[in-house]
């Protein structure tokens, strides 16, 4: 068989989606866990949304629940209203939800300069490290039981 191997540097939203397809089906054809997850409302997203009086949205959290797993995505506050535990309160009542759509575990990726702290406080701990990414830091994946 003859083949083409060309390299292309730059975006390729065609290719990329081409990719991602294919690496879905693999997945599916071989594991259980992918096949039932792709089903319409098998991920169930969360979404907490702060907002000021006017409706301007100052901060919130994404996550995924799927396999008795929540993922926490996306955690943001607007710089001044940190420090004041709405973070904290964001955290928890997204894991309290979470709970109630039948996840056991919690997961999240976060960068040194980000929010180990933070989450640490709250009960994660370190599963993976990646040091020197991106260089002079470090990249975690944290997990935590919900109890």
């Amino acid at each position: 068989m003859n083949y083409n191997i060309e390299t292309s540097l730059g975006e390729n939203e065609q290719f990329s989606s081409f990719l991602q397809e294919k690496v879905k089906e693999f997945n599916n054809k071989h594991s259980e866990h992918h096949r039932e997850i792709r089903k319409k409302g098998a991920i169930q997203p969360i979404n907490i949304i702060v907002s000021d009086e006017e409706g301007r949205w100052l901060g919130g959290i994404h996550a995924d629940v799927y396999w008795n797993w929540v993922e926490i995505n996306y955690l943001w506050i607007r710089d001044d209203f940190r420090g004041k535990g709405l973070g904290s309160q964001l955290l928890e009542r997204a894991e309290k939800l979470a709970k109630k759509l039948g996840a056991r575990k919690a997961l999240l990726t976060t960068f040194e300069f980000q929010a180990r702290s933070f989450y640490e406080i709250h009960g994660y701990q370190v599963a993976g490290e990646i040091k020197d990414y991106p260089p002079g830091s470090c990249y975690y994946t944290m997990v935590k039981t919900l109890s």
